[in-house]
């Protein structure tokens, strides 16, 4: 009789020991989501005090005239009336569209023709992306400052390897004509090692047969950049074009260090006007009023963007 007690109670015994590891398991799921949603929710707080609060606080500056130290006041439109009726208000939307445009030609372009080299080469590959790479590491102000002397038009490098050519000196910064490619040139040397290693890294993911196949065809270099190269960075071209535009309508540091706006606000963008209605002017609201401006523009040119390229880029 024992022995069919035993027998009988053998089998509910087993089936009481999966619990234990049953509950370990949910315990341990439940401390991982624990842990997961911690660290989302530092993230989230860090947007939200850095990232979206300045946003909703710009937004509503737009809509008021204050200094920060009395009673804020609702103006309503009238900072974007003043804003607009600026003489220089068209000169900065101008200038900032002509340094985009000017920066896609040599800033777009230039860091995907100098990753096209570097991925062909196959000696001292890592000391030339170094190199290409060593401005960014630079602070901006140094960056823009040594520019500076360069273009100096006295004893600048820029003037003296053109009397070393015999031709004639540019007052680079002094003229209208030349001012604001200026700073597209040093934009684009202080930012194309970013976008060098980026387009380096696409081209390093192409597989090589299909540039095999296009030699076999009789395809030349510029035939397989073309038929291959294009199609196959399709998609990092199109975000490093969007990434590219939003960052030259934002142009600030080379206008405020090198030219001050000037001659004539030649090289006065939209984000040095905010600068100077908050920081000149002391009208924070008609600064805001232009920031808000900026970013509805930035915002349309993105949605429209990427409802365009959404089927070119899969």
């Amino acid at each position: 009789m024992t022995t069919t007690i035993l027998r009988k109670a053998a089998p509910r015994r087993s089936s009481s020991h999966p619990a234990g590891p049953r509950r370990s398991a949910s315990r341990h799921s439940v401390r991982r989501g624990l842990s997961a949603y911690g660290f989302l929710c530092g993230a989230l707080i860090c947007f939200a005090v850095f990232s979206w609060y300045p946003i909703v606080r710009e937004a509503l500056l737009g809509f008021q005239k204050t200094n920060f130290v009395g009673r804020s006041e609702w103006v309503g439109l009238d900072n974007f009336r003043r804003v607009a009726d600026d003489p220089a208000f068209g000169s900065a939307w101008l200038n900032t569209l002509e340094f985009t445009g000017l920066a896609l030609l040599c800033g777009y372009v230039l860091p995907f023709l100098t990753a096209i080299v570097l991925n062909e080469l196959r000696h001292a590959r890592a000391y030339l992306r170094f190199v290409v790479y060593l401005p960014v590491m630079l602070p901006p102000a140094v960056a823009v400052l040594l520019f500076k002397w360069f273009y100096d038009p006295g004893p600048g490098l820029f003037n003296q390897v053109l009397h070393l050519a015999h031709l004639p000196g540019l007052n680079w910064l002094d003229s209208t004509s030349t001012a604001l490619l200026s700073l597209v040139i040093v934009s684009t040397w202080m930012n194309m090692g970013s976008g060098t290693l980026i387009y380096l890294a696409a081209l390093q993911s192409v597989q090589s047969e299909l540039y095999e196949a296009a030699e076999l065809d009789g395809a030349g270099l510029f035939r397989r950049i073309w038929h291959v190269t294009i199609p196959q960075t399709r998609l990092i071209l199109l975000v490093m074009l969007l990434l590219q535009v939003i960052a030259t309508m934002q142009v600030f540091v080379e206008p405020y260090l090198l030219t001050g706006g000037g001659p004539q606000d030649a090289t006065v963008s939209v984000v040095y006007l905010m600068y100077l209605y908050a920081f000149r002017f002391n009208s924070y609201g008609g600064g805001s009023a232009l920031g808000l401006m900026l970013m509805l523009v930035l915002m349309v040119f993105s949605a429209v963007y990427l409802r365009v390229t959404r089927d070119g880029g899969r």
